[in-house]
């Protein structure tokens, strides 16, 4: 089992910029590929970004409103998924959830272990 919690969402203005985490415990961490997605109020969960056990390999959403400003990274001796977000826009509104899988994929129904999700709203 693994347990996940995220933590660092919030309120910003567009423009501003969230750290969000999600530390891990159980299972060893480094084990599994960590990944970040957002639901908007209404819609599917959707890929944001992913990286691999050792951290060597990151994926993003081929959304071009997203890429470049959203990075993810990880600290396997905290236990700790990080997803960096700057220049935020009003769109990126939404619960932030953190997914851990032993092999990285884009698809949300894919992943074992989820949080319980951080809200983060973008206002204008």
């Amino acid at each position: 089992q693994v347990q996940l919690v995220e933590s660092g969402g919030g309120s910003v203005q567009a423009g501003g910029s969230l750290r969000l985490s999600c530390a891990a415990s159980g299972r060893t961490f480094s084990s599994f590929a960590m990944a970040w997605f957002r639901q908007a109020p209404g819609k599917e969960r959707k890929f944001v970004a992913a990286i691999s056990g050792s951290g060597r390999s990151t994926y993003y959403t081929d959304s071009v409103t997203v890429k470049g400003r959203f990075t993810i990274s990880r600290d396997n001796a905290k236990n700790t998924v990080y997803l960096r977000m700057k220049s935020l826009k009003t769109e990126d509104t939404a619960v932030y959830y953190c997914a851990a899988r032993i092999i990285y994929s884009r698809d949300y129904r894919a992943y074992d272990y989820w949080g319980q999700g951080t809200q983060v709203t973008v206002s204008s």
